[in-house]
């Protein structure tokens, strides 16, 4: 019997992405990982021939997630796994940090992120199974100086989990099926989130 599962993980190029990534592969499973730019395709394809397979979809660009999901349910096969890692992160106060950086971290970490849950929920409540998983950050749970705009970020996931977790909203809509959502907390970790 074959165990492998399709992960769809967004973010790879870097971070938590691409361990996560490079821990699926090594398991002996298939990975769809999301880029924003075509050039990082042969970088992580190049990682395991035939299992590593890039795709160029920036989280923000919510009019191209959906045809991109089904896409891959049709041209790979079904998405298993969602893990939600592409990450975006601001630091600086809220005096001097802009509008349109708070914007940006709710379209990559909130909204880029329910977008895709949104795009593989009809595929996954079809097969009656699916797992996903969220990136999030203790910054949901504790706030320092000069990343309040992250900080928010983060909170707002951890609210929309809460209500997952009191039966109101994802979990009650699925809890027929054979699921498995979870948000993991992580502390600082090195990558190329912070510009």
């Amino acid at each position: 019997m074959n165990n492998q599962k399709i992960f769809l993980i967004t973010g790879i190029s870097s971070g938590f992405g691409r361990a996560f990534a490079s821990a699926a592969l090594s398991a002996g499973n298939m990975v769809v990982g999301t880029v924003r730019e075509q050039t990082a395709c042969g970088n992580f394809e190049s990682e395991r021939p035939g299992f590593a397979k890039a795709v160029v979809l920036d989280v923000t660009d919510f009019d191209a997630i959906e045809s991109k999901v089904a896409e891959i349910e049709q041209t790979i096969g079904p998405v298993s796994v969602l893990v939600n890692s592409a990450g975006y992160g601001h630091e600086g106060t809220i005096e001097e940090s802009p509008l349109a950086e708070l914007r940006h971290q709710f379209d990559v970490n909130v909204f880029g992120a329910v977008a895709m849950i949104k795009a593989v929920l009809p595929f996954m409540r079809e097969r009656r199974t699916g797992h996903i998983i969220n990136i999030t950050s203790m910054g949901g749970y504790i706030t320092l100086p000069g990343i309040s705009y992250y900080c928010a970020v983060y909170l707002t996931q951890k609210e929309i989990r809460r209500v997952r977790k009191k039966g109101q909203s994802m979990n009650l809509a699925l809890r027929f099926f054979k699921w498995v959502i979870a948000c993991t907390r992580r502390a600082r970790y090195r990558a190329r989130l912070l510009n």
